[in-house]
């Protein structure tokens, strides 16, 4: 297996610089809530999720550990740059194909690593340069989000593109050379092939604020008040022995701008503060109503890209670790993600009763994704559900935030525990994915 990257000096000390995202909800595990990572997620509306190599999916003990403990996945290394389009313009998905086929089969949501960084391109675009590398980089970054339309729930769209030190500015690479703008250019190209997949930005060295975590703040707050697509910050959290006293303030700083903000790679170095780190990660990012998630760069210690720190939950046995035990207690621990208040509880907007729902379609050939939004009426909820009619040959394939009963013709959707109950006028959405046509929604609310 390659490795992701040759490890850095930094990343044993951390401290030195120191998805809505309850996906696939209603294809929980059966195993009791709270005894599990995805359960005990799914509760509070978040993801818990692993790196996965797919040539170790035909390994038992690492299926066992990732389908009962983790319902969202992100390939290692088969959805990098080399491996999906290794010859210009011949594109290959068989490695991202089969981790999706996976997850779609076990309940998971799929974040997407990565559309473009500056390591592990193909030898074809490494000996490229100016507008010949930024056409081929943008149109890698349309072809691959394309073909996966649908089914990535994030893309990390750009991958640790600023420099470590005390610049805070951009990290020199071919990609960089062909215009500061690159990284819009990648934003605004991975939106229009697939809307309904949230983009982000993903770095690592940026566990607390410093220079280099501002130096990305700066620019997502550019983005934001030029309209460039950003949804969310991946914070990759490679960490040693010691956590930044500021992680949460750092983590809050973002979700502030108007962006969800995601841990996208943990692992801890091995010792008598592994668990405790672990803990206080998984505490900071329940914090932050808008920390959607925390994927853990692995599933066993020696599927480890770290070799010897032994930083993730489980052992080369399939065995719980301490540390699984910190991250569970915090998780069970944890509150929700609030719904949105209403603007003024004593005067709910004008709506039914009981409740009102809307939908929002992002559609392409032979497939959608569908956004309903739930609005409580003057009585507000303790429960409710949406009744859809779906046209002919049209099927739900993925819900979240909801279960589904049924999954073509006429389909319920019903909430689940963490937003079943709202105030006067509150609004809360859930999603689902689907193959056909979605013309004609018309959502029919019910509150109890």
């Amino acid at each position: 297996m390659r490795l992701k990257r040759a490890l850095r000096a930094t990343v044993t000390l951390a401290g030195a610089g120191v998805l809505t995202a309850a996906m696939m909800v209603s294809l929980a595990p059966t195993a009791s809530a709270g005894t599990t990572l995805r359960a005990s997620a799914a509760e509070k509306g978040r993801y818990f999720g692993a790196a996965v190599a797919t040539g170790k999916l035909s390994t038992s003990t690492y299926v066992n550990v990732l389908n009962r403990e983790f319902n969202s996945v992100v390939a290692e290394n088969e959805m990098k740059w080399d491996a999906t389009e290794p010859q210009q313009g011949r594109f290959s998905y068989t490695g991202g194909d089969r981790l999706v086929s996976h997850a779609q089969a076990n309940g998971m949501s799929v974040r997407g690593h990565a559309l473009l960084w500056h390591a592990q391109q193909p030898s074809w675009a490494q000996g490229m340069s100016g507008s010949a590398l930024r056409n081929a980089a943008i149109n890698h970054v349309t072809q691959v989000a394309t073909h996966f339309r649908g089914k990535i729930y994030a893309w990390d769209v750009v991958n640790e593109a600023f420099a470590d030190g005390g610049s805070g500015g951009r990290r020199d690479s071919n990609l960089q050379r062909t215009g500061n703008d690159w990284i819009e250019a990648a934003f605004r190209a991975a939106r229009a092939a697939d809307p309904g997949a949230k983009l982000c930005y993903n770095d690592y060295n940026t566990d607390g604020i410093n220079a280099k975590s501002t130096g990305i703040y700066n620019m997502v707050r550019d983005f934001k008040s030029r309209g460039v697509p950003i949804d969310c910050v991946g914070f990759q959290s490679h960490l040693g022995t010691t956590l930044a006293g500021d992680y949460q303030a750092n983590l809050q700083r973002f979700a502030d701008l108007g962006v969800d903000v995601q841990i996208t790679e943990l692992d801890v170095m091995t010792g008598g503060n592994q668990a405790n780190i672990y803990g206080a990660v998984t505490r900071a990012c329940l914090a932050v109503s808008r920390c959607t998630g925390i994927t853990v760069w692995g599933v066993r210690d020696c599927d480890s890209w770290r070799g010897s720190d032994n930083a993730l939950l489980f052992d080369c046995n399939g065995n719980k670790k301490s540390a699984f035990d910190a991250v569970l207690n915090a998780l069970n621990s944890g509150t929700p993600i609030p719904t949105t208040p209403p603007p003024n509880p004593t005067t709910p907007p004008p709506g039914q009763v009981g409740c009102s729902a809307s939908v929002s379609v992002n559609s392409w050939t032979g497939g959608f994704v569908a956004t309903v939004k739930v609005t409580a009426g003057s009585a507000g909820t303790r429960g409710w559900n949406v009744n859809l009619t779906l046209p002919s040959g049209a099927s739900v394939t993925n819900t979240w935030s909801a279960t589904a009963s049924g999954s073509s013709g006429s389909v319920r959707f019903t909430n689940v525990s963490y937003n079943g109950q709202l105030a006067p006028g509150q609004v809360t959405e859930f999603g689902f994915q689907g193959n056909g046509s979605a013309t004609g929604l018309t959502p029919i609310c019910a509150a109890s």
